[in-house]
């Protein structure tokens, strides 16, 4: 485990940050903006946790926030920069493990019969807030690859990390008895 002794550097200051492997980057550059996407990720499960959601919920949101900051230590090290490091990475067993959960619950809330909105209770709509800030995260990751290489698993777990916010969501009104808000196409 890391031990972070100081907040602050001042190293920061000049608009730039530096990386894992210590190369120092602009602040805006598209990696920053992929893992700073994922950080505020994080931060929306987080609160959706301090909201209070169902124990099942409560008990699947920790791990995925610990696979996150594996997500972003994984974008945190260029690939040609990693040499012998054993760096935390996205893999197929962290996509697979999203699957199961997504499966387990859309087999409670059962199908979808109309587009729902954002909303309902506190926690769905903080899950459903976390679903749109994955996705830009997502769009960011996209946009990386195009331009470096990146593990391709982390925008696959990206792209099912949002499915799962989106079902945990629903199931979150299920369990606590609130109706999904429908759109209104004739509104």
């Amino acid at each position: 485990m890391p031990r972070i002794t100081k907040i602050y550097t001042r190293k920061g200051d000049d608009g730039t940050t530096a990386l894992g492997s210590r190369q120092r980057v602009p602040k805006n550059t598209l990696r920053i903006q992929a893992y700073g996407a994922v950080d505020e990720l994080n931060s929306l499960i987080g609160m959706a946790l301090a909201l209070g959601l169902s124990p099942r919920l409560a008990e699947a949101l920790p791990n995925i926030q610990n696979e996150l900051f594996n997500l972003g230590s994984d974008l945190a090290f260029p690939e040609d920069e990693r040499g012998d490091l054993e760096i935390p990475l996205i893999e197929p067993r962290h996509i697979q493990a999203l699957e199961a959960v997504i499966d387990e619950l859309n087999e409670l809330v059962g199908p979808l019969e109309n587009f729902i909105l954002p909303g309902g209770s506190k926690g769905a709509a903080a899950l459903q807030l976390a679903r749109t800030v994955c996705r830009r995260a997502e769009r960011d990751l996209v946009s990386l690859s195009q331009q470096e290489n990146i593990n391709q698993h982390t925008m696959a777990y990206l792209n099912r990390l949002s499915d799962a916010l989106f079902v945990m969501a629903r199931y979150e009104n299920k369990q606590r008895g609130v109706e999904q808000p429908l759109w209104d196409s004739h509104a």
